[in-house]
């Protein structure tokens, strides 16, 4: 009868296993090519090795991620006891062929099954104390299908328990092949369970009923994450954009605009033919849908993201869930033939959409884009929230890459549907007309070096020079951002480095139009200097500019440049290391550093600032309890430092209250955006007159030649 049971329902759950396996990847496949994601298979795989043994993710979260590589650990090797309890079903006997008497894997498997215990009761009260019915409300399982959660986590634990009572039973009845020493526990259970020689194969059915009831429940619930990364997280990680960058995949650049897979022509680009971003579910590629269905809603993006955390619409998992949960529904009206063309036409015949499902068709009629009234899969002030700022990306355990997608749905609302923040219309048109996006006259680039007693070269002529300084638009026109450009261009002159500048040569980098989704501008700006740049044989370059430090550094070599690009912290700090600049007047009175997020999380660049700020202040820096990788956005990229903040609390609000808890009387930081953004934080705190906020730049000119501090 044990074996009728095990195999009956066995037979249940594999058929409805291969259906949903043939489900999801229908699915999947619905998205645009992505060539690019076979390249490189050696190095792929042993990343995705690395990431997944190894848990790199998640072992940033401490005892979660010792517990949850247990599990992880526990579910693929006691796999095989799953299996062997197909043989324990038939007779109590039962064990695997050839290895089921190896002391070795009796043992193995013994401690994988006590420490995958200990490791699943943790993540279950982890789950219990964070569940956001409780008093308190928001965590990062807000959102999230807690049933799922808890269902898995019951699964886990009572297939480990029925193991060892299998295990116990057998002990009972002498028909157990493991010494004491090498399964103690199952020896103990079987201590106290009576000698029931039937026993291990009541407990094997069980056993099978359990795990194939948790195959049958996911089989049906196609998009139960929580469930099915298990299997997805593998290709996932493997399919990731860059798999050797070192910042990850998805930080960093962004993925350039796609049409069928091709980068997009912009001179011969139709949007009547090819895709300007993504305005239907299945736009974006077929990576994009294997993103949202790999989600596990662990919420570890939601709880990081500085739109989330000061009461903006985003969250950057709910944003991943509703794109999953609207490509599933979708997906009928797609295969049987529905969709929409470019030019927003129906595709499938009135006789095809007579034969459909209507709550598909009623799906696939959804705007990607829209409001509650306008029954949008995804709000504009979800779209708009994001400061691309990548905690999203860095925190995921998966590899699910957040920023791409966001900005390719702004992307076609930019390009196509003109819909974006009103006030961003003003930057973009200074963008175009002016090349910057304070929309200043273009012959006051230079008005920054009036007042230097050191003269500076411009590129471009007869003159050879090791560095091109890349002082950026924010440097030359925001008036707290030229204090850093003259601490810059007066330590490289103490220093004795040979540097030049563009001067009226140089235009915004496009950074600012790319990432609100205005890739034409982004193209027409970054040619333009390209072309500049080669004309004037730059081989290096330094930019105090984190966004141009990456615009620059990253994206720029898909328009053929390729030069070595470094932010100036990491430039200051190698003229410290080698004795070139000594500070000498230690600053005193607490410092504390702010990460930018697209010099530290996107690019990796934590040690630099960090030694030239060591070297500069008595008694070291005071970190904030967000730093490096997970620091706290200031809340200006993504363009966001031209649109209003008019939804919950102000992200550099946010940040300052942190940075003055340290109670330090300088915040340093490193990037223009982030000076302005945490100096009208400091402001708006009234704490202006004994906290100042300064680029490192300052802090180093400042221990160096404290009577010869450039002012703007």
């Amino acid at each position: 009868m044990t074996t009728i049971v095990a195999f009956a329902i066995t037979a249940v759950a594999v058929v409805l296993a291969v259906r949903a396996v043939r489900q999801i990847i229908q699915v999947i496949r619905l998205g645009q090519p992505a060539p690019e994601r076979l390249s490189d298979p050696l190095s792929r795989t042993v990343v995705m090795l690395k990431e997944t043994a190894g848990h790199t993710r998640m072992f940033k979260w401490g005892l979660i991620g010792a517990a949850h590589w247990f599990v992880m650990v526990g579910f693929i090797v006691l796999s095989l006891l799953v299996l062997e309890a197909y043989f324990e079903v038939v007779t109590p006997t039962g064990e695997l062929p050839i290895i089921g008497h190896w002391v070795v894997f009796g043992f193995a498997t013994e401690w994988i099954a006590v420490l995958g215990i200990l490791g699943i009761v943790y993540l279950m009260a982890v789950r219990l104390a964070n569940r956001p019915s409780r008093p308190g409300g928001r965590s990062r399982f807000t959102g999230s299908t807690m049933w799922q959660g808890y269902f898995v986590e019951w699964i886990v634990l009572l297939v480990l328990i029925f193991g060892f009572l299998i295990r116990g039973f057998k002990v009972a009845t002498d028909h157990f092949a493991y010494p004491v020493w090498a399964a103690p526990v199952s020896h103990a259970i079987g201590a106290v369970l009576p000698s029931w020689e039937a026993g291990a194969s009541v407990a094997a059915m069980v056993k099978i009923m359990i795990s194939m009831t948790w195959l049958i429940v996911i089989s049906l619930n196609v998009t139960m994450g929580v469930a099915w990364h298990r299997f997805l997280a593998f290709p996932n990680i493997w399919f990731k954009r860059e798999p050797a960058r070192a910042a990850g995949s998805g930080l960093g650049p962004l993925r350039p605009m796609t049409s069928e897979g091709k980068p997009l022509d912009f001179e011969e680009a139709d949007p009547e033919k090819d895709q300007f971003g993504v305005a239907q579910v299945e736009q974006f590629t077929w990576k994009g849908l294997l993103d949202f269905s790999t989600c596990t809603e662990c919420g570890r993006c939601q709880s990081q993201c500085p739109a989330w955390n000061t009461g903006k619409p985003l969250s950057p998992k709910l944003m991943i869930l509703s794109l999953r949960d609207h490509a599933y529904a979708k997906a009928p009206y797609l295969l049987a033939g529905g969709g929409k063309d470019l030019t927003g036409e129906e595709k499938a015949t009135e006789a095809q959409l007579a034969h459909m499902d209507v709550l598909a068709v009623a799906e696939g009629n959804r705007p990607l884009i829209g409001t509650e009234a306008e029954m949008g899969v995804i709000d504009p002030d979800v779209l708009w929230s994001c400061t691309t700022c990548g905690a999203c990306v860095e925190q995921c355990p998966v590899d699910i890459e957040h920023v791409d997608h966001i900005v390719d749905m702004r992307r076609y609302q930019v390009l196509i549907e003109s819909n974006f923040p009103s006030e961003a219309g003003v930057m973009l048109r200074n963008l175009e007309n002016k090349g910057n996006p304070w929309g200043s006259p273009q012959n006051t680039r230079e008005d920054w070096t009036k007042g230097l007693d050191f003269e500076i070269k411009r590129a471009g002529g007869d003159d050879d020079f090791e560095y091109l300084f890349w002082v950026g638009c924010a440097g030359a026109f925001e008036d707290k951002a030229k204090k850093t450009t003259r601490a810059v261009a007066t330590l490289l002159h103490e220093a004795g480095v040979d540097f030049a500048i563009l001067g009226e040569g140089e235009t915004c980098s496009g950074d600012p139009a790319r990432r609100i989704g205005n890739e034409f501008i982004y193209q027409m700006l970054a040619q333009q200097n390209v072309e500049t740049l080669k004309e004037a044989n730059v081989k290096k370059i330094v930019a105090t500019c984190p966004h141009c430090f990456n615009t620059l550094g990253n994206e720029y070599k898909d328009l053929g440049l390729d030069v070595e690009v470094v932010h100036h912290t990491e430039l200051l700090s190698h003229l410290v290391a080698t004795g070139k600049l000594t500070p000498v007047n230690q600053v005193d009175g607490g410092v504390t550093y702010h990460d930018p997020c697209y010099l530290g999380r996107h690019n990796r660049v934590f040690a630099p600032p960090r030694e030239v700020l060591g070297s500069s202040v008595k008694g070291g820096l005071t970190e904030m309890p967000r730093n490096q990788e997970r620091s706290f956005c200031c809340g200006a990229g993504g363009a966001r430092m031209w649109m209003e903040e008019k939804i919950g609390k102000r992200i550099n609000i946010e940040r300052t209250e942190e940075a003055l808890a340290t109670n330090a009387q300088t915040i340093a930081v490193g990037c223009p955006f982030c000076y302005t953004m945490l100096g009208d934080g400091v402001n708006a705190k009234g704490r202006h007159e004994d906290v100042e906020v300064v680029d490192v730049a300052t802090v180093l000119l400042r221990s160096i030649k404290a009577d010869n501090v450039p002012s703007a």
